[in-house]
């Protein structure tokens, strides 16, 4: 029941809306286009301060940096191994388990730095 009110009173807002555009392109389309081209750059102005603001918080960089270093690390070692790994069926002996886990023991891991926060440091209370 409540969900056929919200679409009934939602679908009457548009269609309200739609009328009054309508009858403002019909009465004066210079102010109509004029009004529209204003809203537009308000709008684009918003959404540009948005990223700005966005785009100067240090945890999201911090977060970007991790995430292309992982880009990074996958993709090397993805083209280390050659062929994509064979995956092993609930009915694969054991043998070819232990192979895939041996292969996977022995395969040299590359870490990437990521820059942080290193001058704060932490402070601790001895006991």
């Amino acid at each position: 029941m409540k969900n056929r009110i919200s679409v009934l009173l939602v679908g009457s807002l548009v269609i309200l809306a739609i009328i009054g555009l309508v009858a403002k392109f019909t009465a004066d389309p210079m102010a109509f286009l004029q009004s529209i081209a204003v809203i537009a750059l308000v709008g684009l102005a918003i959404y540009f301060i948005f990223l700005q603001i966005r785009k100067s918080n240090p945890q999201k960089r911090e977060q970007q940096a991790f995430i292309k270093a992982a880009k990074k690390s996958k993709k090397r070692l993805q083209s280390k191994s050659g062929e994509p790994q064979a995956k092993v069926s609930s009915f694969g002996s054991l043998t070819s388990i232990k192979k895939n886990k041996k292969t996977k023991r022995n395969s040299s891991i590359h870490l990437t730095v990521i820059e942080g926060k290193k001058g704060k440091k932490k402070n601790r209370a001895s006991l």
